[in-house]
């Protein structure tokens, strides 16, 4: 009887819902080996982002039946949007034309969401929005939220969007409202997510993907509106971790790095054991590209509003299939680099975690903020929060998520 490896990989982006049948590739991509007939099983609950990984060898015939129920599920629909808009969004959105197709259509939508950060937004912001080619010839999305015209910038603040997600959502409004106190705000899609070219979802080198925002960054910083500012660096789940290797590779380039909720440390009963991270590595050589079937569902875990939960169902342009394997495995190596060198972080540091998150471990966080060297540094629990702080939690805790951060960069922001 024939072998098969199952690998499942779960890695949750909570900033947008879990998958969405109607949006499921229609194309899965399998693959059978042979191992020798023995077991090997890694399972944990979630640390960090990293929900579970199970590596085991199964008869093909016992093994696949569970998983093909699991494809049945009925597909659903986005409420209150026509037929057509649903169609959009059940597109395969593996390449960048399509995804900027979709995002076109669904503006409208999203602006008029029923969502504080939609709802309330400043209506006075500069915005601009940019394709860029960059050196390694691949086309970058971003964009800018600059003060009222005639409001000179205090500074900087440059953004890291986390897994799967995109700059051009829940984001809009969080940069409004700080671009409306004083700052220049930049925020760019990593290659393969959001806007920007590559095959979404897939993250070949941790470490490229940050060289491609470092590269974007600069050439930003050197406009003329931003002379003689300071520098800011705003990461949030995922993309803490890409801001903090952004800090440690260049550490003198940036005046403060905000964290929220990052993904900075796998817990010790969360790593993958050797043999199972090995086995993970090979096969990631082998099928890079290869999506797998996700675990669980916790997009509840992450929003605590409900209402909000369903509003993140619009974010029709996220990643929400299954982990690509080098992704997962790239992610794993990202976090292990990072856990390395957290007494490098010599930036001024401000840490916010929701006391209940489930996704990222706010203990997590406390470990960076003693572990960091730079002894200006500031790390704010917030009751009874969730995971998505400035999206997820009820409008009174949004904002008082947005004005820390707000509040932080102004006690920082003094020209040279």
């Amino acid at each position: 009887m024939a072998i098969s490896l199952r690998l499942q990989y779960t890695f949750l982006n909570p900033h947008h819902p879990a998958p969405n049948p109607t949006r499921q590739s229609l194309i899965r991509r399998s693959s059978s080996l042979s191992p020798p007939l023995s077991t090997l099983t890694w399972r944990s609950a979630r640390r960090s982002g990293v929900i579970v990984a199970n590596v085991s060898a199964t008869s093909r015939d016992g093994g696949s039946k569970k998983e093909e129920k699991k494809k049945k599920s009925k597909k659903g629909n986005l409420e209150g949007v026509s037929e057509e808009l649903n169609l959009l969004a059940a597109m395969s959105l593996d390449w960048a034309p399509t995804r900027r197709r979709v995002r076109t259509a669904f503006l409208e939508v999203q602006e008029n969401l029923d969502h504080i950060l939609f709802k309330t937004a400043p209506k006075d912001i500069q915005m601009e929005e940019t394709y860029e080619t960059n050196s390694k010839g691949v086309e970058i999305f971003w964009k800018s939220w600059l003060p009222p015209a005639g409001t000179s910038p205090k500074a900087a603040l440059f953004f890291c969007h986390g897994y799967g997600d995109t700059c051009t959502f829940f984001f809009e409004g969080i940069a409004k409202r700080i671009a409306h106190a004083g700052y220049a705000v930049y925020a760019m899609d990593y290659p393969g997510f959001g806007l920007s070219y590559g095959l979404h979802g897939y993250i070949p080198s941790f470490d490229g993907m940050v060289d491609h925002v470092i590269e974007q960054y600069n050439r930003i910083k050197g406009r003329k509106e931003l002379q003689g500012l300071r520098h800011f660096l705003l990461g949030q789940s995922m993309g803490g971790a890409v801001a903090l290797k952004v800090h440690l590779k260049k550490p003198a380039d940036w005046d403060g790095v905000v964290l929220v909720a990052p993904m900075c440390k796998i817990a010790e009963e969360v790593t993958p054991p050797a043999p199972v991270l090995k086995g993970l590595s090979f096969l990631s050589v082998l099928m890079p590209e290869a999506k797998l079937f996700p675990q669980k569902d916790l997009g509840d875990l992450a929003f605590r509003d409900p209402s909000k939960r369903k509003i993140a169902e619009f974010n029709v342009i996220s990643y929400s299939d299954q982990m690509r394997l080098r992704t997962a495995v790239e992610i794993i190596k990202a976090t292990q680099d990072i856990e390395s060198k957290l007494e490098k972080v010599s930036s001024p540091l401000l840490i916010l975690h929701g006391a209940a998150d489930k996704v990222t471990d706010p203990h997590v966080s406390q470990y960076l903020y003693d572990k960091a060297s730079t002894n200006d540094k500031t790390f704010k629990l917030y009751d009874g929060g969730y995971h998505s702080i400035l999206e997820g939690e009820p409008d009174d805790r949004i904002s008082a998520v947005i004005g820390d951060i707000i509040s932080w960069l102004d006690s920082r922001s003094s020209v040279n």
